[in-house]
């Protein structure tokens, strides 16, 4: 398995261990972790906090130029809000652990030129599965049902 979505997933399971929603994310520029993330909004009571958008925010301030030669990893398909950060930013490529559970804009993301990889993980699928599973109000609140 690729190393920066193993750590995404450890990501994942950090957010879940802290009563969370186990989506987790990192920034990889240059084959290096620069930033890293999970969904916190239950956490922190954020409206925002998605995976992607923690990452981002944990990465700090990056330069345009840096960010073109970024990739970004989710254990879950990057919903709108996220997707749009992606192409705020100019990142080049988003690779993702699964999208069976719930599947963002990846078409738009394409047509915008960025690079859309889904890995299908059995561990992230799982993850996510077995939370909406026995989680179903939380899960509906992040997603905006």
């Amino acid at each position: 398995m690729d190393k920066f979505l193993e750590a995404a997933i450890e990501e994942a399971k950090k957010g879940l261990v802290e009563g969370g929603i186990p989506i987790g994310s990192v920034l990889v520029i240059d084959d290096q972790i620069v930033g890293r993330g999970h969904n916190q909004r239950i956490q922190k009571g954020s409206a925002v906090l998605h995976a992607e958008m923690d990452c981002l925010e944990n990465a700090g301030r990056i330069k345009a130029s840096d960010y073109r030669r970024a990739i970004l990893y989710s254990t879950l398909s990057p919903c709108d809000m996220c997707s749009g950060a992606v192409l705020l930013y100019g990142i080049p490529k988003v690779v993702i652990g699964e999208n069976r559970t719930f599947c963002g804009p990846e078409a738009y993301v394409r047509s915008r030129g960025v690079e859309v990889l889904v890995i299908d993980n059995q561990e992230c699928f799982q993850l996510m599965e077995t939370f909406i599973k026995n989680n179903p109000a939380l899960w509906n609140e992040d997603i905006g049902v």
